[in-house]
């Protein structure tokens, strides 16, 4: 069977959702991250914080679906 998998990575979190090829929703996650504020009206967020919160949305959401992950075929 197919699916899709698609991530978004916002200011306060990261969330990724699979769904089969109609759109029924399979699995989701969201990853709450962080943001820095050193000053007033700053606001920082770091890279290597959002990489980490998509690997771990992309990780959890898949365990959650019982989906086999197997290597994708880009569309």
């Amino acid at each position: 069977m197919n699916y899709l998998l698609g991530t978004d990575i916002g200011t306060s979190g990261t969330k990724t959702i699979l769904t089969d090829l109609k759109g029924n929703v399979i699995a989701q996650d969201l990853q709450e991250t962080d943001i820095l504020t050193p000053h007033p009206l700053w606001a920082e967020q770091w890279p290597d914080v959002w990489l980490n919160a998509v690997k771990a949305s992309v990780k959890n959401t898949v365990a959650k679906s019982g989906v086999k992950a197997e290597p994708a075929l880009l569309l």
